[in-house]
């Protein structure tokens, strides 16, 4: 994708761009913090775990998952990540998973980048559905959901492994033309 094909951040904090191989360290930074991955299912030993999910970040095959990278507009410091997992060209759909540092929590930056990624998917991509699983103790992850217009659709049960135990997560999607 070339730049002029990303979604635009309209928060005046942070912008979008591609996910770089650089990125890595300060992505694996803050995804180090406890605090952070505490309500995720990211389970990272080191940052040559978060390295190869960079790599397949970078594909240019159509349905394959893309990541960005939130960035302060102001030095251009990686605050967050932003991307769409499981794309269906066929069905339309996709998985949006988003995380952010702590630095940044607060500032309504996630609400803003979720909007942007998914006004611009409906738009650009065509997609007609978004959906978002997130465990059920990220009180923080739900609320910017919410905002976002995306409805809560069911309850998973043991839906994924977190660091080794089960964990429930809730299903939202967000459907074109509904918000």
């Amino acid at each position: 994708m070339k730049p002029a094909d990303l979604p635009c951040s309209a928060h005046p904090l942070v912008t979008l761009r591609h996910l770089e191989r650089d990125d890595a360290r300060a992505w694996y930074a803050y995804l180090a913090d406890p605090v952070v991955v505490e309500h995720t299912s990211w389970d990272l030993r080191s940052i040559d775990d978060l390295q190869s999910n960079v790599d397949d970040y970078a594909s240019a095959r159509p349905a394959s998952p893309m990541r960005l990278a939130v960035v302060l507009r102001d030095g251009g410091q990686l605050v967050g990540t932003i991307g769409l997992n499981a794309i269906s060209l066929q069905h339309r759909t996709a998985e949006i998973a988003y995380d952010l540092s702590p630095a940044v929590w607060g500032k309504g930056v996630a609400t803003s980048v979720v909007n942007s990624v998914v006004g611009w998917s409906f738009h650009r991509l065509g997609l007609l559905r978004i959906q978002a699983t997130v465990l059920e103790s990220n009180e923080r992850s739900i609320r910017v959901l919410e905002r976002c217009h995306f409805a809560r659709e069911g309850y998973l049960r043991s839906y994924r492994q977190i660091r080794g135990r089960s964990g429930n997560f809730w299903l939202y999607a967000c459907i074109a033309g509904m918000s």
